[in-house]
């Protein structure tokens, strides 16, 4: 039978305990971790947030519950009253904080009994997900996934204080707000009163944060809850958090500033890492051409190479063809990869998912070089190749040829996926760098016109201006991301801050200015009453504290996430509901097909 508190106060947590307590009187609080009876003692791991510590239950102590401490089984919640005492020479755990030490228990109380839970309450537990998910709350009782939530608090607390001593203000968006579908699908949430209407839960608080620089607030800062019905993928879930910003009277340099003295403050305080700033930038088309990603690992070489001029005149077809349609050819070179042929073949079908229709090789080996295509190019053009790419002996090429973007994708995932199958990268290494001149559109083929490669709000690059209309495709943004590892961890841009050229640019997404206004009216009609120049920045925080943590998913730093197709396999959300709910709302729900 549990008991309550009774008027028990615990000392301190597991840890906070060590040898300079011996001798002192305590009352933890935990859970059971494990049990061991030996006879005549009992000694008992309690788990709390910050540790374990060892309790000792001995029979011949008349002072103790020997009998009660029988009963205790794991995740039992318990509170015991006892001595810290030192532990044997021979008993010492070098490795634990609480090593040297243990509590001789005096009084115990069960506050807690629990059922044999459905896996074990351990670190780097090889549980199958979905398992974990269904029973999140046990999950979240593991050590190491204790240690990613209290990393994601001194990531948010670091944050806070500085923006607070930079002068920003946090302020609160709406969570319920007009859909402005333009990018990823909006969640939406029916309105009882005006029936047939619809809120959109936020994507961003793009809009808003804008406004609160109209409004004259200067520097806005928010830990913001954003919804996205989309896709899902590792580092994707339909709600997440942004650490979100925005500044006023300020250009690119003065934002890169003040968000590279965030990220060296996060590192320093958060993991004892010191940062050196100014961090590098690479311009989009620079890291297109050189890594085929706009969020480049740079933390290896294998950069991609052009090959297109030596290629454009040579009789495979293949190659010749892609640079006649305006595309190129190019390859990595995979020094020393000592790959077989079925695993180059097997490389030719990842490319295929990124759009490549194959990948051509050429295989340097000790008795020289065996490649498909050789016989399509002279023995200049093999030379000229060779030359190009610095090839030697054990080196293998792969090339892509197709439009630039096919290449681009292709390569660069090719080019992470072979780094990560070699062991070039180095996981303790944390690289950061900014991308910055991003194209203003990108053309979408499944909508036939081009769209916001970042979103409407963007601020193309002052004498890019006059092609917004006739040459979309040679804008450039005043956009910049910056990137850890691989990964967009932040992204951001100036704004456009007057009416006219924000009717440009929907003009230019072919948008009519009806459509435009009828979207964005409360927007426009807000910057004819006098907006500052500003900008911003939003770091997705659960992907920044999954990239500090090590972690191999987002899921692990979100403390109830969904899983890949939107639910929640704890809470079975999401559910139907009472058909009086719909009722009331003026919904009807169409018959499933």
């Amino acid at each position: 039978m549990s008991e309550q508190l009774g008027g028990w106060k615990r000392t301190g947590m597991c840890e906070d305990f060590s040898s300079r307590d011996i001798g002192k009187k305590v009352t933890l609080m935990g859970w059971v971790d494990s049990r061991r009876n030996l006879g005549g003692l009992i000694f008992v791991w309690l788990r709390d947030r910050s540790g374990i510590i060892q309790l000792v239950f001995d029979e011949n102590d008349q002072t103790g519950d020997f009998s009660g401490a029988e009963s205790l089984r794991a995740e039992f919640v318990i509170a015991v009253k006892g001595e810290v005492v030192a532990r044997t020479p021979e008993n010492v755990n070098p490795d634990l904080h609480t090593g040297e030490i243990e509590v001789k228990v005096e009084e115990l109380k069960i506050l807690s009994k629990a059922e044999t839970p459905p896996f074990e309450i351990e670190e780097n537990s090889n549980v199958r997900e979905e398992l974990r998910l269904k029973y999140r709350y046990l999950d979240l009782r593991r050590p190491d996934m204790q240690k990613n939530f209290i990393l994601r608090n001194r990531i948010a607390m670091t944050v806070r204080k500085y923006l607070d001593e930079n002068g920003f203000m946090e302020i609160e968006t709406p969570m319920l707000q007009k859909s402005t579908p333009e990018g990823a699908r909006d969640y939406l949430v029916p309105s009882r009163i005006h029936k047939g209407a619809f809120y959109a839960l936020p994507q961003s608080p793009q809009i808003f944060k804008q406004l609160l620089m109209v409004s004259g607030f200067d520097r806005y800062y928010q830990l913001a809850k954003c919804f996205r019905d989309e896709d899902l993928r590792a580092d994707r879930q339909p709600e997440f958090t942004q650490i979100d910003m925005e500044l006023s009277f300020v250009e690119v340099e003065d934002i890169i500033a003040i968000n590279e003295g965030l990220i060296q403050r996060v590192f320093h305080d958060v993991m004892g890492i010191d940062i050196k700033t100014p961090l590098r930038r690479i311009p989009w088309q620079e890291a297109m051409e050189r890594y085929g990603s706009d969020k480049p690992d740079t933390r290896f070489g294998m950069e991609l190479m052009d090959i297109s001029d030596i290629a454009k005149g040579c009789s495979f077809k293949v190659f010749s063809g892609a640079v006649e349609n305006g595309g190129s050819v190019r390859c990595i070179n995979a020094k020393k990869a000592g790959l077989s042929r079925k695993e180059i073949d097997a490389l030719g079908e990842f490319v295929k998912t990124y759009g490549a229709k194959g990948l051509a090789w050429m295989n340097f080996k000790e008795e020289g070089m065996a490649s498909p295509i050789a016989k399509f190019l002279t023995e200049e053009e093999i030379a000229a190749i060779t030359e190009r790419t610095g090839a030697q002996t054990g080196d293998l090429l792969l090339f892509v040829a197709d439009r630039n973007k096919v290449v681009f994708d292709s390569l660069g995932a090719l080019r992470l996926h072979l780094a990560h199958k070699l062991g070039l990268i180095d996981e303790n290494r944390f690289d950061l760098l900014w991308v910055t001149e991003f194209p203003q559109f990108e053309y979408s083929e499944e909508e036939g016109r081009y769209v916001a490669m970042h979103h409407p709000f963007t601020a193309p690059m002052d004498e890019d201006i006059e092609y917004l209309e006739t040459q979309p495709e040679k804008v450039r943004a005043k956009a910049y991301d910056i990137v850890l590892n691989g990964n967009e961890i932040g992204g951001g841009s100036i704004r456009i801050h007057n009416a006219e050229l924000q009717e440009r640019m929907f003009r230019a997404l072919g948008f009519s200015k009806e459509e435009a206004w009828n979207r964005f009216g409360f927007m426009m009609e807000a910057f004819k009453y006098g907006t500052p120049p500003h900008g911003g920045l939003a770091y997705g925080l659960d992907r920044l504290v999954m990239l500090l943590g090590k972690c191999q998913s987002i899921r692990d730093v979100i403390a109830f996430p969904k899983v890949q197709n939107a639910s929640d396999l704890m809470s079975e959300a999401p559910s139907q509901v009472d058909e009086k709910q719909l009722e009331e709302l003026g919904i009807g729900l169409l018959p499933q097909q």
